[in-house]
């Protein structure tokens, strides 16, 4: 249980807008609480084990009014990465021009997969594996993250004649980020850190540049 709670604490907050009235704000939160509330039971009972009247239940909700916030478990899923990801291209956005761009993704990316431990990289890892519409949402998933992150890039380096180089280090950041988290998996004996692995395929890729 002690592993869930951590897990939750290390969701990320979806950020109010500006001028976000009290509707709105009762709106997110109460979205916030859903999406809490399913992580804590996915990862204590498994995905499929996992009803949506027991995610309403916990949320404290009718189940239709979980309709009105996610369509489908999936789009909890969804919401935690999405999330997450905000707030890695939040930190990238205020990296300096003067960096180079493929040390300054490695260092957001070693960054944000640094809050996680072992067991709780282990425990998504297992959530995720666990259903055959999670694996395929995962696979589109890093497609997407390829354009967000080549889109990011352009908002810090502004040249358009960078534009090339920049969709290659998107292309091969998230493919660096692939390899890590498989070869992260695939381990034998004493488990390192999905960061470490992650440090290493950047350094690999330098290398060959």
């Amino acid at each position: 249980m002690q592993q869930v709670i951590e897990m939750s604490a290390n969701t990320p907050a979806v950020k109010p807008a500006p001028t976000e009235s009290p509707r709105e704000r009762k709106r997110r939160e109460t979205r916030q609480r859903i999406a809490e509330a399913a992580q804590r039971l996915f990862l204590a009972n498994g995905y499929e084990g996992t009803t949506l009247d027991a995610i309403a239940a916990e949320a404290g909700i009718s189940r239709r009014t979980f309709f009105s916030y996610f369509k489908a478990k999936d789009d909890i899923i969804l919401f935690w990465r999405d999330a997450d990801s905000a707030s890695l291209y939040a930190d990238l956005l205020r990296t300096s021009p003067d960096v180079p761009p493929l040390d300054a993704v490695r260092d957001v990316m070693v960054k944000h997969i640094e809050r996680y431990t072992t067991e709780q990289m282990t425990a998504v890892d297992n959530l995720m594996r666990s259903s055959e519409a999670l694996l395929t949402r995962k696979q589109a998933y890093y497609a997407d993250q390829e354009q967000v992150l080549f889109d990011t890039l352009c908002e810090v380096w502004r040249q358009p004649e960078r534009r090339a180089a920049l969709r290659m280090v998107a292309m091969v950041s998230i493919g660096a980020m692939r390899l890590a988290l498989q070869a992260w998996r695939e381990q034998n004996g004493q488990r390192k850190s999905a960061a470490s692995f992650l440090r290493d395929a950047f350094d690999r890729l330098k290398s060959e540049l």
